[in-house]
């Protein structure tokens, strides 16, 4: 895709192979970026919803990769030939988006092309993270990858992340390196550090996620990146909540959770132990009724803003998308994290007394229960209503002029 650039605008494409967690965010600073003048592309997987989303807000789309939905349900990914075909899909589809552009945003699974197809392209290269934990610091262990394992009684956190470095390494070198020589390039010895030297933009509040220590890394912390939604809940929808009281919300997002089984079982035997009713957000994890009561019900898409509004607590996976909009929504948490970031986001709404943090990814009924007692107590309420009113409200915006006045 090239050329059809807006006269005498900025170009900017916005890159990102995740779920939708990472897919909102980019709608947002794209719709910022638009306001205040820029030209833009968001270049993420085809998913049907993704696809769907940035049609809402007319924004141009450049499919690339896989479906995402299709990778993470699928019980038995290779990591070493995701990685090899994800890189292969920034030289191919995202280089011929970003021909003429001014500005490369890349975020997402570990976007190890982005900086050499800017390079070649002569645009600026912009790493954009919604957390930090990737990143390498002397303060924090690595939360690990694919590859050899971090050994459990290493205590030299810079050697964990030479482990780490290795890791990055065997699976996107070979790919990149390739992809670089048919270019003229040089290989890169160190892929992980090659991808996070230079801009760094943190799109996560400042209040849910404190910016880490993070030596020889340039870091400018915008807070996360929303839209407001103004989508109607389903009259359906809207008629269960106002038939009892707020019920508690548990939805996994873009989580599969197969280590889980009987998983909305799980979800509505505990949350029925606590008074409640129960709401389950069907996901990728695909919950359903277990029986035909009336204190359940089931959404699939929906406004969470608005939802969020609108329970007693919000049970899901600790996606940074989920938890801030749970956190600005002032409803109590409990985080059952499964991977990478979502560990520290369950530590973090803990830490900040909104919520609990679930011991581990596989709950059961006892488990559950015992966490929501935390969540559901008066005082989680009443910090997680403080707290809200201290999250930024304005990261895209922030974002969209760093990008534009650089």
């Amino acid at each position: 895709m090239t050329g059809n650039w807006g006269v005498g605008k900025k170009r900017v494409v916005l890159a990102g192979y995740g779920s939708r967690g990472d897919v909102e965010p980019l709608i947002a600073l794209a719709v910022a970026l638009r306001d205040q003048g820029a030209d833009v592309r968001v270049c993420v997987p085809p998913d049907e919803e993704f696809v769907a989303r940035l049609a809402e807000h007319d924004v141009v789309l450049v499919p690339f990769g896989q479906s995402v939905r299709d990778l993470v349900t699928s019980t038995r990914p290779d990591p070493p030939a995701v990685a090899a075909a994800l890189v292969n899909e920034w030289f191919g589809p995202v280089a011929a988006a970003a021909e003429g552009a001014d500005v490369l945003v890349a975020t997402g699974l570990m976007p190890a092309g982005a900086r050499s197809v800017a390079g070649h392209l002569g645009l600026r290269y912009v790493l954009a993270m919604f957390h930090d934990v990737s990143l390498p610091s002397p303060h924090r262990r690595p939360s690990g990858r694919p590859g050899k394992p971090l050994p459990p009684d290493e205590t030299d956190n810079e050697v964990l992340w030479r482990i780490d470095a290795e890791n990055v390494n065997a699976m996107y070198a070979p790919a990149l390196n390739e992809n670089r020589a048919a270019l003229g390039l040089p290989p890169v010895g160190n892929v992980r550090d090659h991808v996070y030297e230079g801009a760094l933009l943190l799109a996560a509040d400042p209040v849910l996620w404190p910016a880490a220590d993070l030596p020889n890394l340039r870091v400018e912390q915008t807070g996360a990146w929303f839209l407001p939604d103004e989508r109607p809940l389903a009259p359906d929808l809207v008629a269960f909540l106002e038939a009892g009281e707020p019920p508690v919300y548990a939805g996994f997002g873009s989580m599969a959770m197969h280590a889980s089984k009987d998983l909305a079982q799980t979800a509505v035997d505990a949350i029925r132990s606590s008074g409640r009713r129960v709401l389950l957000g069907s996901g990728w994890a695909g919950l359903a009724k277990v029986d035909d009561s009336d204190d359940c019900f089931v959404v699939g898409e929906v406004n969470q803003q608005a939802l969020f509004r609108r329970v007693a607590a919000v049970v899901h996976h600790g996606g940074a998308g989920t938890t801030t909009t749970a956190a600005r929504a002032g409803a109590p948490q409990v985080i059952v994290p499964q991977i990478v970031d979502q560990p520290f986001w369950a530590r973090r709404v803990a830490e900040l007394g909104i919520g609990a943090a679930h011991d581990g990814p596989v709950p059961t009924v006892e488990s559950l229960s015992a966490a929501l007692r935390t969540a559901l107590a008066p005082e989680t309420r009443v910090r997680a209503a403080a707290v809200a009113g201290e999250i930024r409200t304005d990261g895209a915006e922030r974002a969209a002029r760093f990008l534009l006045d650089g």
